[in-house]
């Protein structure tokens, strides 16, 4: 099987650690490349970035537009700041490239709609980097639910609490001082946590309720927020998202980035899992998933760990070596539930429905 041809657009510490070493395997000391992508060359606003591209080896594009009228380049990944997603994909896509994006897929539901409707007419295949439904411990927590592990269901929480925005050079980032970027807690984290609500819990959140939390962080944007929603299947939820919670240090952030599965018969926790973790050995901390029986607590383990980013970039070039594009219909959906989180949070917690 041939290999599909990416670039990066947005070479930040991300893209950078997680897409291009993890994602396409360029980082041969763990990696030996990606079976159905190969990365070919990255493009960033910063030339600064011109190093790191250098050392993995990696084609310098001056520009998007040098980037794109590269024949080679058959799909793009966007990984900039929130507000250029939009424009830059449909750059993409006009001129016929796949595109994938680090979520959302706009800022706008209007501009995600029409960037659908956009790739559909050119048949590109349109996704967003949903990696967490790639971990292998929360595909796990899935099926246990699925088989009745944990009784019947009938709550859950996730939660994704850290500190961020506390010094200047963290409060000026477009995460923190430009509200129209839609990052914040809600839209940076809150937008993982919802879509792994319906991931493990297989169903749709269909309404939810909004409240921002108490400010104690000099912040253009939300400090946290707690929401309340129900699937289609009837089963609550809480989220819970701060950008003002120290939560000790990093060891206790990256074990709270998790959930628990609330079960007549148990209860299922993670801790880790809701992160850029895969499993992998040598990462900061281990993932880890309980089953608690109330009398008995299980280490549940998995056989087999895969990397979540080599997992999304596989889905993504599969879908165009098989002429089966991706239509963004979760995506979508993710940044309207986002939506509806400020929309109620601004009408003191009112319940809004979602479609």
């Amino acid at each position: 099987m041939r290999k599909v041809g990416y670039a990066i657009i947005g070479f930040g510490g991300i893209a950078e650690n997680r897409i291009a070493k993890e994602g396409f395997g360029m980082d041969a000391t763990r990696f030996a490349g990606h079976p159905t992508a190969t990365l070919l060359g990255v493009t960033d606003a910063s030339t600064t970035r011109k190093e790191a591209a250098s050392r993995l080896g990696l084609t310098w594009y001056d520009s998007a537009d040098a980037l794109l009228d590269d024949p080679q380049v058959e799909a793009v990944f966007i990984a900039t700041n929130n507000r250029s997603h939009a424009p830059l994909a449909q750059k993409a896509i006009e001129a016929g490239r796949h595109c994938l994006i680090e979520k959302p897929i706009a800022t706008t539901l209007g501009d995600a709609r029409r960037l659908q409707q956009l790739a559909s007419q050119r048949r590109v295949s349109l996704a967003v980097d949903h990696m967490m439904v790639e971990n292998a411990y929360n595909q796990r927590a899935r099926k246990l639910v699925a088989a009745g592990s944990i009784g019947e269901v009938n709550d859950i929480c996730l939660h994704m609490e850290f500190c961020y925005g506390a010094t200047p050079d963290e409060a000026a980032t477009w995460r923190c001082a430009d509200p129209s970027e839609v990052g914040g807690p809600l839209g940076d984290v809150g937008s993982h946590c919802l879509y792994m609500a319906e991931f493990l819990l297989n169903g749709t959140v269909k309404s939810l309720s909004c409240v921002y939390a108490p400010r104690t962080l000099n912040i253009a944007v939300e400090n946290g927020a707690f929401v309340q929603f129900r699937l289609d299947s009837g089963i609550q939820g809480t989220v819970r998202v701060a950008f003002n919670q120290p939560r000790g240090g990093l060891g206790g952030t990256l074990t709270n980035l998790g959930y628990e599965i609330y079960g007549t018969k148990g209860v299922i926790r993670g801790y880790g899992t809701l992160f850029q973790l895969s499993g992998h050995p040598g990462e900061p901390v281990p993932i880890r998933l309980e089953w608690d029986r109330f009398t008995e607590v299980e280490t549940v383990n998995v056989d087999q760990v895969g990397n979540i980013y080599q997992a999304v970039i596989d889905r993504h070039a599969k879908s165009i070596l098989n002429k089966k594009p991706l239509d963004a219909d979760d995506a979508v959906h993710n940044l309207e539930l986002v939506h509806a989180c400020h929309t109620s949070a601004g009408q003191h917690g009112q319940m809004i429905d979602v479609s």
